[in-house]
């Protein structure tokens, strides 16, 4: 390695280690990311990215977050596809308590983007390459790393292992590792006699299947849908989920916690999601045509690693995304936790060096505090309460936050300032705080305004796709 006065090594070069580059690349003369992958050159599917045929959403904040990394990345996605959908009008969402209301009037400041994982990677990759830093960022695919240099004082930079079995050290001022679920860094640091990394889990056995289905014309930007189970119930849950993608794609997603889980049998695939607390989804399934195979994931739980909890943490080291904390999918905040860890590392670097003493010790609890709290809790209190849950078990104080929390879903499927609230905390623009407002704690305690809906809240044009499909249904033969 040449020498370079202020150099960042980043594990991982997936969503997380490109948008830790684009932070770091600020502060840094050089960024190196080490990835085991050759990054595909497209909107295509990556061999260590499994997950990706699975529905991903970017709720509004991870979306901001990644357009102040990457200027421009948003409209990226847009030209190729993707859809942009206002909060809450753009969703139907059955939860334990009924339909939720679309609240049209409302003004949308909370969106999310629907698309492929892969269109959502190449449009960050390229951003990056366009950006005004690019020329620090260095990628490195067809490697990964083995040990890190330095000692249980002070992380000095990675030893990696090329495709040809050759090694080579990078000598650098910060690691931060962004390997995903592997969490490699927690083997990393203890080989280093660093350690060992505290880490809290809670799994309630989640599975998922996922097929995609052509979307009928005119109706390829249908609005996301997701029928909850309840944790409450007692009983295993069941849960589906309807997200429109690019290129006139439905990707249809069904999935069961423990005791409940889908299989990869096409067969089955339907039957599953009119099992669900309501048969929505299964309805849409009919009103599509199925392209390709089921494809199911069991890497669900959620995992958090208490890096700031280490006695002795050597510094010069930290981690960020799911090498951090990874959640349960079927709550869509892995991808903007990521970015808004990432906003939060470029945010606290700004006048400080990477090498500054202490400095990543004080980097990884920002980034925890931005990026961890709010999803964290989202996930854990209601995945504990799952049958078979296994790891952390329900304390008294989560029983109390659950009840409320509860509470809060309930009034906001019939009031306009609950459902603000709660869409806020959702989409990771506000704080669980905004829950504890007067104005929420008041609608809270009255409960919901308006009746309890039956059935979801259509547009005229949404109900004219299902009455088509029913009379096709009642008269194949005319309708063909």
């Amino acid at each position: 390695m040449r020498h370079i006065r202020v150099r960042a090594a980043v594990l991982g070069g997936g969503l997380a280690g490109t948008l830790t580059a684009a932070a770091l690349a600020e502060h840094a003369d050089e960024v190196v990311v080490v990835e085991r992958d050759v990054l595909p050159d497209g909107p295509h599917p990556r061999k260590g990215l499994p997950q990706a045929v699975h529905g991903h959403v970017l709720w509004s904040a991870g979306a901001r977050a990644m357009e102040r990394l990457l200027p421009g990345v948003t409209g990226r996605w847009l030209a190729s596809g993707a859809h942009r959908l206002p909060l809450p009008a753009g969703i139907l969402n059955h939860t334990p308590f009924g339909w939720r209301r679309r609240w049209r009037t409302e003004p949308a400041s909370h969106y999310y983007l629907s698309m492929s994982r892969d269109l959502l990677d190449w449009g960050v990759r390229e951003a990056l390459r366009a950006g005004p830093h690019a020329g620090r960022v260095r990628v490195l695919c067809g490697a990964e790393p083995v040990r890190l240099l330095g000692g249980p004082d002070r992380v000095r930079g990675v030893t990696v292992r090329h495709g040809d079995g050759a090694t080579g050290d990078i000598p650098a001022d910060l690691v931060v590792d962004a390997t995903g679920r592997s969490a490699l860094g927690v083997r990393l640091l203890e080989a280093l006699g660093a350690g060992p990394v505290p880490v809290s889990e809670v799994d309630a056995g989640v599975v998922y299947a996922t097929r995609d289905h052509v979307a009928p014309a005119g109706h390829e930007a249908f609005p996301v849908v997701v029928v909850q189970g309840d944790p409450a119930a007692g009983v295993p849950g069941r849960m589906a989920t309807f997200i429109p993608i690019e290129g006139g794609v439905w990707r249809i997603v069904v999935s069961g916690t423990r005791g409940a889980q889908p299989s990869r049998d096409a067969e089955l695939f339907e039957a599953f999601a009119r099992r669900a607390a309501h048969p929505f989804v299964a309805e849409l399934i009919r009103a599509a045509t199925p392209a390709g195979e089921v494809h199911t994931s069991r890497s669900t739980g959620n995992r958090r690693y208490h890096y700031e909890r280490v006695r002795g943490l050597p510094d010069g080291f930290l981690a960020l995304g799911d090498a951090l904390a990874a959640y349960n999918p079927c709550y869509g905040h892995g991808m903007s936790a990521a970015a808004m860890g990432a906003v939060a590392l470029n945010r606290f670097y700004h006048g400080r060096g990477l090498a500054d003493r202490g400095a990543a010790r004080r980097a990884q609890r920002a980034v925890v505090r931005r990026s961890v709290t709010t999803p964290w809790t989202l996930a854990t209190q209601q995945d504990m309460f799952y049958p078979g849950a296994r790891g952390t078990r329900p304390t008294r104080a989560d029983r109390v936050v659950s009840a409320y929390v509860r509470r809060v879903m309930a009034t906001a499927c019939g009031c306009a300032t609950a459902d603000r609230a709660l869409t806020g905390v959702i989409a990771l623009d506000k704080p669980l705080s905004v829950f504890f407002a007067p104005s929420v704690l008041w609608h809270a305690l009255r409960g919901p305004a308006a009746p309890r809906l039956p059935e979801p809240d259509l547009s005229p044009g949404e109900r004219r796709l299902l009455a088509g499909r029913d009379a096709c249904s009642s008269g194949e033969a005319e309708c063909a």
